[in-house]
C-alpha cells in the first residue's frame, strides 16, 4: 500500500516537475525596440517572448543628440540599472549615451543628454484607466521609452540587469 502511495504521489508530481525552472528560464536575452512602430520587443534565443506598445520622445524621429531634443536614442546600448522607486513608477535605465554618442556630442560642442530609461506612468496620473490610455497615445517622454505600468511589471519581471537593448528608427 506504501509503495502504491508513492508510485501515485510521483504520477501527480512529475507533470510539474521543471515548471519553477522553466518559469526562470522566461527572461529575455534581448531588448528590441522599434521606433517607427512604437513596439518593444523581448527576445530569447531569437524568439520573440512579448512584445508591447510604447511610447516615446516628443519628438521621436531621428537619433538623440543633445539634451533636452526629446528624442529617443537610436542604437545598441545596455539596460544597467534599475529604480524601483522611480517617479515613473519604476525604471530600468538605458545606457545612453555610449561612446559613439559621446565621441558626436563632444564634435558638435553639445551635452548629449542622460538618464533615458525605460519607464511607466508618472506618479500624478491617476489610477482610473482613461487617464492610462490617455497618457499613452501621443509621445510625451523626453526621450525615454514609456509603458503602462501593468507592462513596466512585465519587463521588470522578464528583463535582467546587463541585457542587451537595440533601439531601430
Amino acid at each position: 500500500m506504501r509503495i502504491g502511495n508513492i508510485f501515485l504521489l510521483v504520477l501527480l508530481v512529475l507533470p510539474f516537475h521543471g515548471l519553477a525552472s522553466s518559469a526562470l528560464s522566461l527572461h529575455a536575452d534581448k531588448v528590441l525596440v522599434d521606433k517607427s512602430h512604437k513596439r518593444l520587443y523581448l527576445i530569447r534565443g531569437g524568439e520573440v517572448l512579448r512584445d508591447y506598445p510604447i511610447v516615446l520622445g516628443k519628438n521621436p524621429v531621428g537619433h538623440k543628440e543633445r539634451a533636452g531634443d526629446g528624442k529617443t536614442p537610436e542604437g545598441e546600448y545596455t539596460l544597467d540599472w534599475r529604480n524601483p522607486d522611480s517617479k515613473f513608477y519604476r525604471s530600468i535605465h538605458i545606457s545612453y549615451p555610449n561612446e559613439r554618442d559621446m565621441q558626436k556630442a563632444q564634435e558638435r560642442q553639445q551635452d548629449p543628454g542622460d538618464l533615458i530609461m525605460i519607464h511607466g506612468s508618472p506618479a500624478w496620473v491617476p489610477s482610473v484607466q482613461w487617464a492610462k490610455q490617455w497618457l499613452h497615445r501621443e509621445d510625451w517622454t523626453d526621450g525615454c521609452i514609456a509603458v503602462t505600468n501593468d507592462i513596466m511589471d512585465e519587463i521588470w519581471n522578464l528583463v535582467p540587469d546587463g541585457t542587451p537593448i537595440v533601439i531601430r528608427p
